[in-house]
């Protein structure tokens, strides 16, 4: 008869050998369990009867630590980011492996000795703001750089720019900057922003990084904005985006200098106020077919994040103990649609008075929401603006910027309605409270029988995924069969869409 300890370990050790993450992906964690089952078969062999005397002492050290080899362990793995920020004083990542590899990108000993490349570094670049801001002015700084034939140099996604390595936003750290490729990928094709491979033909010299431009251009060619944007350009809504561009186009090329650097004091090439306006719908014909656009790839960081939240975006998908782990990826098309998934992008928070301020001074959407083929489109006031609005015109605006809970529910049960694909689950990109949230959430579930049901505030992720996590809503966002956006926002003008998928509140 064999010992009740035993027999525990070995039912604790066969359920964890059986779990497809382990057999998949531990060999560290599926080891000892195996050699725990042999020791076991060894000392309880049915041929020789052993006499039984309950749960021994040596049998309660053996079954914890089955215990321990088989659930804990897996468990810190898991949470390792956790674990780490919980011994680390809860400091922000500074994502050092990413910058490491970023200074050593495999083009770089080419690019060294080359005489004959062109580089385009915007110090000007956008900072200390949202992901959305800062993206939409790297993709027009990198399709400038493309299409006069240099290199785009890039720089960190920064929120400081002091040289502090944190930042105290809203009382909580955040890091002062964070490497663009915690961001963006360099996937083969995709990726171009970050050093990754041109498409087959393209004959544009890869990315480099800010400290690689450094190197070899110590003495760049320093152009002001100014030199080109006068305040017509500036501030006339006649001229198009397009014209700006094309006046640049000619700057750059007219420049024998291989090392051009735009003045870091400038203001932007293309200001926030050009991207709230109709005039950068002009700019679409350059931005459409260039791989800036045509080969966008987002991070392995963010793909992971994907990953481990696999089954918030795709019900009763398999979820393990490993997924999210590098090299446990599900082989999966991370650029094709999500099948029933209906994305909303739903801004709470400070984002209230935002919207009154969009309110009193009559500000239209961000351009790239503004093309005619949307079926959703807004039409901007004419009896308010700078800074004064009546009440009707300032209802509209939070009808259509900050919605409530009912305005959202029925314009979600529209939608579904109007969907030439069934949608059968939801994922709610928010920063709303919990509270709030889990409200909305029964609400929506009240209008209709839906698969499922997920927000921003379900996910698990690492903590170097925590301060980079509003890419993950754009990948997912991308992807979903249908996306209601915020006509207002940068992020849902930044994911781009076929019309009849994209829609607005």
């Amino acid at each position: 008869m064999r010992s009740v300890s035993g027999i525990l370990i070995r039912k604790l050790c066969m359920t964890f050998l059986t779990s497809p993450a382990v057999y998949s992906h531990s060999w560290t964690i599926w080891t000892p369990c195996w050699h725990t089952l042999q020791l076991l078969s060894s000392r309880t062999s049915p041929s020789i009867p052993m006499p039984s005397y309950g749960l021994t002492k040596r049998g309660i050290r053996f079954l914890l630590l089955a215990i321990v080899l088989c659930f804990v362990l897996p468990g810190i793995l898991y949470h390792r980011e956790t674990v780490r920020n919980y011994f680390t004083d809860h400091l922000p990542p500074l994502y050092e492996d990413y910058r490491e590899r970023e200074q050593n990108l495999e083009h770089y000993k080419e690019y060294e000795t080359s005489k004959d490349l062109k580089y385009l570094w915007s110090a000007n670049h956008a900072h200390s703001s949202g992901w959305g801001n800062v993206m939409q002015d790297y993709v027009m700084n990198a399709l400038l750089a493309h299409t006069t034939g240099r290199s785009f140099v890039f720089d960190d996604y920064i929120w400081r720019p002091d040289g502090t390595l944190f930042t105290d936003y809203n009382g909580h750290l955040i890091p002062s900057r964070i490497p663009l490729t915690a961001l963006l990928g360099r996937q083969v094709q995709h990726g171009v922003i970050v050093g990754g491979e041109m498409p087959p033909g393209d004959t544009t010299p890869r990315a480099v990084s800010k400290d690689f431009f450094n190197k070899v251009c110590p003495n760049p060619t320093v152009v002001h904005v100014t030199e080109v944007n006068d305040d017509r350009m500036r501030f006339d809504e006649s001229v198009p985006a397009s014209y700006i561009f094309e006046k640049w186009l000619e700057k750059i090329n007219s420049i024998e200098d291989p090392c051009v650097e735009i003045d870091p004091k400038s203001d932007a090439i293309f200001e926030y106020w050009i991207f709230g306006h109709e005039r950068m719908l002009s700019i679409w014909k350059y931005l459409k077919d260039s791989p800036v656009s045509t080969h966008w790839g987002w991070s392995p960081l963010i793909h992971d994040a994907y990953r481990r939240n696999r089954h918030i975006f795709v019900p009763n998908a398999k979820s393990t103990f490993f997924e999210g782990l590098s090299g446990s990826a599900v082989t999966e098309n991370y650029t094709a649609p999500i099948p029933g998934l209906l994305a909303l992008h739903v801004r709470r928070g400070d984002f209230q008075d935002h919207c009154v301020h969009l309110g009193k001074w009559s500000s239209n959407w961000n351009a790239f929401n503004l093309f005619p083929e949307f079926s959703d489109r807004f039409q901007r006031p004419t009896d308010g603006g700078w800074g004064e609005t009546s009440e009707k015109n300032m209802q509209m605006y939070m009808q259509r910027c900050f919605p409530t809970i009912d305005q959202i529910v029925q314009k979600v049960v529209q939608v579904r309605v109007e969907s030439e694909e069934p949608l059968t689950h939801v994922y709610i990109m928010t920063n709303g409270a919990v509270a709030w949230v889990e409200e909305l959430k029964e609400a929506l579930r009240n209008s209709g029988h839906w698969d499922q049901i997920k927000s921003s505030r379900d996910l698990d992720i690492t903590w170097e995924q925590k301060f980079v996590v509003q890419a993950l809503d754009m990948l997912v966002a991308q992807r979903s069969e249908v996306f209601i956006g915020n006509g207002w926002s940068s992020l849902t003008s930044n994911v781009s869409f076929p019309p009849d998928s994209n829609r607005f509140w």
